[in-house]
């Protein structure tokens, strides 16, 4: 955004000892009090609205179903509203079940309405906003191909299949488990699971915590990366971003072709699609038995990446939608 002329001032409602938590069992104390003190910024925070041009609200401006925040800035600021998941959906991570009566399904239609410009992830999302919001642009999730770099081939003869992700999206790689235990009857091969734990019998695994400031080096690791999903309207929501960045480092990916990886992955051309455990099995047997096909579907993941999917291509446009708000 800087390098567009734009300067950003990120405001994150949550402090780190909370989101350290946020998605584990419990805590409800540490939860707690950091929603009250995320509260108390924001209300500081809206005495400096007079130093901006335009607000770009994520999600939402805070938890809860409250929307009088979002209603303060709205009558001094435009603002862009931006979703990347179908939020809109009643829907509650596992380790807050006990907390879903604080979130409202109607909060986001509200946020759309109230919103100058919505931006969204993918066309699924879309067509959900334009139901709501007077102006509705689409801009796909991103890489920074400046970071994420291809790095020199791994020499092990042990291929490592990889997942990464978060402790609430773990179970979708549950759903793959009966074709990878039975890849394992034929092949040797490690699983990696980043930003979760699992424990399966008969599989070699390796659990590596999500690190921001490893991020790269750990997906560097990988030989073949996974992003299975069930096909259901929160997952029709989501962007692909496991598999951008799995290609944006060169790494071949076999995913489920649901929501936009459905267009990110071009089957066989950039990477594979998947839909049973028979097509999970032989899609990655393929891949582990051979190396110069990981090379070619994962160089040509890296130029559609690269193309469709960097920072670099989609700066410009959201850019654009900021400074046409600002002088209004």
């Amino acid at each position: 955004m800087r390098r567009e002329g734009v300067e950003v001032d990120l405001l994150p409602f949550l402090d780190d000892a909370t989101l350290d938590v946020l998605y584990e069992r419990g805590h409800f104390v540490t939860k707690g009090a950091g929603v009250v003190g995320g509260y108390v910024r924001r209300l500081r925070q809206l005495g400096r609205l007079q130093d901006y041009d335009v607000a770009y609200v994520f999600r939402e401006a805070a938890f809860l179903p409250f929307t009088f925040l979002e209603k303060a800035v709205a009558r001094r600021l435009p603002f862009v509203y931006d979703f990347d998941d179908a939020i809109y959906l009643p829907a509650a991570s596992a380790a807050n079940a006990s907390l879903r009566f604080l979130k409202s399904t109607s909060k986001v239609n509200t946020l759309c309405r109230m919103a100058t410009q919505v931006t969204v992830g993918n066309a699924y999302l879309a067509n959900f906003a334009r139901h709501h919001a007077r102006a509705v642009t689409t801009i796909p999730s991103t890489i920074d191909t400046s970071s994420y770099l291809p790095g020199p081939r791994r020499s092990s003869t042990v291929p490592v299949i990889g997942w990464t992700g978060s402790a609430t999206t773990v179970p979708y790689l549950g759903e793959i488990l009966p074709a990878l235990t039975l890849l394992r009857a034929s092949f040797d091969f490690e699983l990696r699971v980043i930003g979760g734990r699992l424990s399966v019998d008969g599989l070699r695994v390796t659990c590596v915590p999500w690190n921001a400031d490893s991020e790269v080096e750990d997906l560097r690791a990988i030989d073949i990366g996974l992003m299975p999903l069930p096909d259901n309207e929160w997952t029709r929501g989501k962007c692909g971003m496991k598999a951008l960045q799995y290609m944006g480092l060169a790494i071949p990916a076999v995913v489920s072709p649901v929501g936009a990886n459905a267009e990110i992955i071009r089957d066989g051309h950039n990477g594979f699609h998947a839909r049973t455990q028979e097509d999970w099995v032989a899609r990655l047997g393929s891949l582990i038995r051979d190396p110069s096909l990981r090379m070619r579907l994962g160089a040509a993941g890296r130029e559609t990446v690269e193309k469709e999917y960097s920072a670099a291509v989609h700066a410009p446009r959201l850019a654009g939608v900021l400074r046409e708000l600002a002088v209004r």
